[in-house]
């Protein structure tokens, strides 16, 4: 049975880190994502990993995206943070995804269950 469970999520000022990690079981992903959304809104890309990584460009230069393959465990390393980034942050996995789809979605089929991110001004 293939999971994804993320944790790291939590309460954070202005200007702070988190880190969020998501571990699979079941198998193993060459395409692995991280998604937000808040309230009401569409998921919203933030980062990824295939070959190379992905990035929003909201989140550019401020979000790192790694992988431990031994573990089975990605993360992602959240730097100045700021109020707008509290939201909901999923976790999405798949086989290998194509560079022009890897930020949609809707091509991901496994997910984690989410974990919530407050970020306070």
């Amino acid at each position: 049975q293939v999971q994804l469970v993320e944790s790291g999520g939590g309460l954070v000022q202005a200007g702070g880190s988190l880190r969020l990690s998501c571990a699979a079981s079941g198998r193993t992903f060459s395409s692995m994502g991280w998604f937000r959304q808040a309230p009401g809104k569409e998921r919203e890309f933030v980062a990824a990993i295939a070959y190379i990584r992905y990035y929003a460009d909201s989140v550019k230069g401020r979000f790192t995206f790694s992988r431990d393959n031994a573990k089975n465990t990605v993360y992602l390393q959240m730097n100045s943070l700021k109020p707008e980034d509290t939201v909901v942050y999923y976790c999405a996995a798949d086989s290998t995804i194509s560079i022009a789809t890897i930020r949609n979605h809707a091509r991901y089929k496994y997910w984690g269950q989410g974990t919530q991110v407050t970020v306070s001004s």
